[in-house]
């Protein structure tokens, strides 16, 4: 697992979850990527703990208007670090690139305002940006991917290695799961797995996990409901000490 997207249903803790990824792969000594590419999310740079947000990538290219033409076949020369063949963390400057306690933090970036237009340029700078990251050996990259399967469309998974479901105890999370698993096969991403996330019981467990198992469909692990999580995301700060820490930690020996 080198580059790894975490996807699911909007509000099914996706945020929380990469950020819990994070800081639990940083404790088993790698360096970690966390690119934030989901344009509606606001606070992901503050439950990994930065104060605010790096400008976004977007800048580098000259804005969502030139996206489509940094990237075009055509281009005789590399107009940005961006449409490099070969891109290294090191060489975005440091603006672009927020560094906190082994973590570092992209932002591809955010709709702003309104009748900015679709979030395409986004999705094509994400795809080829991750596509053209060259990792060293202890990098390891976790992409905050935006709700839903949008991104499938702008072939965002042809860029990764692996992809990360989360689910939660919802009918249309758990036939959204069905979809991305789908999906990430008909793009050729192999290792996919399922995470249930914000489950209040055993029981709710295992009828999540039946229901998977069902669709061929396999549970890597399970994240129950937490207070803190819940408090965290209510008032914007980092995940403090928590149960789903040690469940991460369990989950990330069989991913890594």
């Amino acid at each position: 697992m080198k580059k790894v997207a975490v996807c699911g249903k909007g509000g099914s803790g996706k945020s929380s979850i990469v950020s819990l990824l994070a800081n639990g792969i940083r404790e088993k000594g790698y360096q970690v990527l966390v690119v934030d590419s989901d344009e509606s999310n606001p606070g992901l740079h503050r439950m990994l703990g930065f104060e605010e947000r790096p400008e976004p990538l977007l800048e580098l290219v000259g804005g969502k208007k030139q996206v489509f033409q940094a990237f075009s076949e055509e281009g005789e020369t590399p107009v940005s670090i961006l449409t490099r063949d070969d891109i290294r963390t090191s060489d975005l400057p440091s603006q672009y690139l927020a560094w906190k306690d082994g973590i570092g933090l992209i932002n591809t970036g955010k709709i702003l305002q309104s009748l900015e237009g679709c979030a395409c340029p986004m999705g094509v700078l994400n795809r080829e940006f991750l596509k053209r990251l060259h990792l060293g050996e202890d990098e390891v990259v976790v992409v905050d991917m935006e709700a839903g399967i949008e991104h499938f469309g702008r072939g965002v998974e042809t860029s990764v290695d692996s992809v990360l479901v989360v689910v939660e105890p919802s009918f249309d999370s758990l036939e959204l799961a069905v979809k991305i698993n789908a999906l990430t096969l008909e793009v050729g991403v192999k290792n996919t797995w399922n995470i249930l996330n914000k489950v209040p019981s055993e029981e709710i467990t295992s009828k999540l996990t039946d229901v998977l198992k069902r669709k061929g469909l396999s549970v890597i692990g399970t994240i129950r409901y937490d207070e803190e999580i819940f408090q965290s995301g209510l008032e914007g700060r980092p995940i403090n000490e928590t149960n789903a820490a040690a469940e991460i930690k369990k989950i990330l020996d069989r991913l890594l």
